[in-house]
């Protein structure tokens, strides 16, 4: 099987993520990071740098139904699995739109839930429609792959991880399961952006945590390539999936940028 791009242990693949992942090596990867649709692009309104917008972000993001929304979710899931080390583990992130299906699928699937964060977010955008609390927050599912086997957790970086932004965490105090982080700074958005960017910061902490050096990571919904950026700053081998040309090319110029 062929990269779409393939440079210093970082490869990215072009293609549906259910069947690329069905052709990678079993056991083979430590630490899964998933950003799947949310099912949120619903025709509704949300706010963004200040002005009214709409919700949809493309026909990645809607719902096909309950139903098929869940079986798409088990899917990817299962192939996910397969190529985790017995030791490996894999992160999910979501709202409510689809963080339960997540959950229960885990489950469904024999994961072991470790772990929900929640990342609170200091300067997320207002609720326009004033019929609901203002939106400020992500769940976080962290999950290893089989309870008879040590998973990874480097308590220690955890334990002394330094970051001015975040006032809830007190170096040399044991991290808490409630992580105060920005949205994606626009500085992270210069080669492009991509509507659901997740800032470097919280990748840069998810894959210190639960990998080690010169471990292969993998992202099935790659979008703007955080994850590949964050897994090749921390010398890690990174594989991203991603069936969107144009998010795969803005993954590469991020990526070039970085080398350079």
């Amino acid at each position: 099987m062929k990269p779409y791009f393939e440079q210093e242990n970082f490869k990215l693949f072009k293609g549906d993520c259910i069947e690329i992942l069905r052709k990678l090596t079993k056991n083979s990867v430590s630490l899964i990071f998933a950003d799947p649709p949310y099912f949120l692009s619903n025709d509704g309104i949300t706010c963004k740098a200040g002005r009214m917008v709409s919700v949809n972000k493309g026909k990645w993001d809607k719902s096909q139904g309950h139903e098929k929304d869940y079986d798409f979710t088990l899917s990817w899931l299962k192939s996910c699995k397969k190529v985790l080390k017995n030791e490996g583990s894999i992160w999910i992130s979501g709202t409510l739109h689809n963080i339960y299906k997540n959950g229960f699928a885990l489950e469904k699937l024999a994961f072991d839930i470790l772990n929900e964060i929640i990342w609170f977010k200091p300067n997320a955008p207002p609720n326009l429609s004033c019929k609901y609390f203002t939106h400020s927050h992500e769940t976080l599912i962290w999950a290893k792959k089989n309870n008879g086997h040590k998973h990874i957790f480097n308590y220690n970086e955890m334990k002394n991880w330094e970051n001015s932004s975040d006032k809830l965490h007190q170096k040399g105090k044991q991290m808490r399961t409630i992580w105060c982080i920005p949205v994606t700074p626009k500085s992270e958005k210069i080669s492009g952006g991509h509507p659901t960017q997740k800032p470097l910061e919280l990748l840069k902490r998810i894959i210190t945590a639960c990998s080690d050096e010169n471990d292969t990571i993998i992202d099935p919904f790659n979008g703007s390539g955080t994850t590949g950026i964050a897994s090749y700053l921390l010398k890690r081998k990174y594989i991203g999936i991603d069936n969107d040309k144009k998010f795969l090319e803005m993954t590469k110029k991020r990526f070039k940028e970085i080398v350079q």
